[in-house]
């Protein structure tokens, strides 16, 4: 089935998502959350682009950005690139890290651009990571309070000043912005999952699992979901395929 054409932007601005191969986790640890705001940075300095807003979470990354010099497909074939040549040589690994295609959308008006910014900000709150939006320590909100560092906010805050764009992103709201699509009912969160993972099988990351024998992944497979660890954080935690997950026993 050919896959559709990516909806253009006239404004040029889009929010993106990027998630892991398989919804499998990035981020194993903080050095992992660093080095990638360091490969935006650098990106964002060859290819031109704005930055508006960002948000690393364990297995999908959202960004609020502006083409510009160059598009998004080669903004986030450098992007890939050089996070992903870091990320192998670090936890010895090869291949893919990135499902292949990022999705995005077209942020056409001021008003669902501050929509979205606040999705994203909102995003560690609504995944119970944090009770506040200024206590996540991966997303851009506290370049907006604090102190810039490589996000362009002088577009958001010449729509609304900081005092109200503060509450603004504070508000309850129910915003749905190119969601995960992934409806299935969690037993128990990804931190409680991952550290029964790491109890069965004595493995920390993704790339611990890899290493492992096949006969030794399919016992631990079964030993997490006689655990209560749904399938689809076994996917992710692990770097499994779905369908490998599923039919074993």
């Amino acid at each position: 089935m050919p896959r559709q054409a990516r909806k253009k932007s006239s404004s040029g601005i889009y929010h993106i998502m990027l998630r892991g191969i398989n919804k499998q986790q990035i981020f194993e640890d903080e050095e992992d959350y660093e080095k990638f705001l360091w490969v935006i940075k650098d990106t964002k300095e060859l290819s031109g682009y704005k930055l508006f807003a960002y948000c690393l979470m364990g297995n999908h990354i959202h960004l609020l950005i502006k083409e510009e010099k160059e598009p998004l497909e080669q903004i986030f074939k450098r992007i890939g690139g050089k996070f992903v040549y870091w990320y192998n040589i670090k936890y010895q690994r090869v291949g893919h890290l990135f499902q292949d295609r990022f999705k995005s959308e077209p942020v056409e008006d001021d008003a669902y651009f501050l929509t979205v910014l606040r999705y994203i900000h909102q995003n560690p709150v609504k995944g119970n990571l944090c009770e506040n939006v200024e206590d996540y320590k991966f997303s851009s909100y506290r370049e907006y309070t604090d102190r810039e560092w490589m996000v362009d906010t002088d577009f958001a805050l010449g729509i609304m000043p900081l005092d109200e764009f503060a509450a603004f992103n504070h508000e309850e709201n129910k915003d749905k912005c190119l969601e995960m699509e992934d409806k299935t009912q969690i037993r128990m969160t990804d931190k409680q999952a991952r550290e029964n993972i790491i109890k069965i099988s004595n493995c920390f990351s993704v790339a611990d699992f890899e290493r492992l024998s096949s006969e030794k992944k399919q016992m631990y497979i079964s030993k997490f979901k006689q655990a209560g660890i749904s399938i689809r954080q076994i996917c992710r935690l692990t770097g499994v395929s779905y369908y490998t997950v599923q039919k074993t026993d």
